[in-house]
């Protein structure tokens, strides 16, 4: 409420000023009027890219070197009242002029764009292979504490080394701690002997 009165209050002052009304900024400017023609810079682009790769192919330079024959031929050879260019041939050079002077801008427009779009996708590659470089340091630090890791983590063969010692330091040790039994008398129960010893 307190904006809306005080953008009424700065539109009337700027109305006393002479400041004219007020640019709305969520609007789209009115469209002036132009002296030039309104073209698609796009499809100007697409059609100069068609032009220079038709100019730099081989089929051109021979449908342009089968005009310049049948013209020098027809204006050479024809009866006189047929001939549309005489001798010095002046119509054919100002043909050509006129086809050299249209295709040099085309050609140059052509190569600006694909500039630009080796540019783009120079900047993609860049980028693509920072990422690349970034993910490969990553993985590498993550490999190097996995491999630190398991340096400290048992291997089997460590762990069956320890085992097996244990074991052997058990064997060395029990013949102290408690006499040899003596192997069970055939019909005797095996667990009789064990229970006399232990009394």
């Amino acid at each position: 409420m307190a904006n809306e009165r005080l953008d009424k209050d700065a539109g009337r002052e700027r109305a006393k000023s002479g400041g004219g009304p007020r640019i709305r900024l969520d609007q789209p400017r009115p469209q002036r009027r132009r002296l030039l023609p309104d073209y698609d810079p796009e499809a100007f682009g697409r059609l100069s890219e068609r032009v220079a790769r038709f100019l730099g192919t081989g089929r051109f330079i021979v449908w342009m070197t089968l005009i310049i024959i049948l013209w020098v031929i027809w204006n050479i050879a024809a009866p006189r009242g047929l001939r549309f260019d005489q001798y010095p041939f002046i119509f054919l050079t100002l043909a050509l002029s006129l086809q050299a002077s249209y295709a040099a801008p085309l050609i140059l427009l052509a190569q600006n764009r694909q500039d630009d779009r080796d540019r783009v996708t120079q900047e993609q590659e860049r980028k693509q292979n920072e990422r690349s470089i970034s993910d490969t340091e990553y993985l590498t630090r993550e490999i190097a504490a996995l491999r630190m890791g398991l340096g400290e983590v048992a291997t089997r063969d460590w762990i069956r080394s320890e085992l097996q010692d244990m074991v052997r330091d058990m064997n060395e040790e029990r013949p102290s701690r408690r006499p040899p039994q003596p192997p069970p008398r055939p019909g005797q129960d095996p667990g009789h002997g064990r229970e006399e010893a232990d009394r």
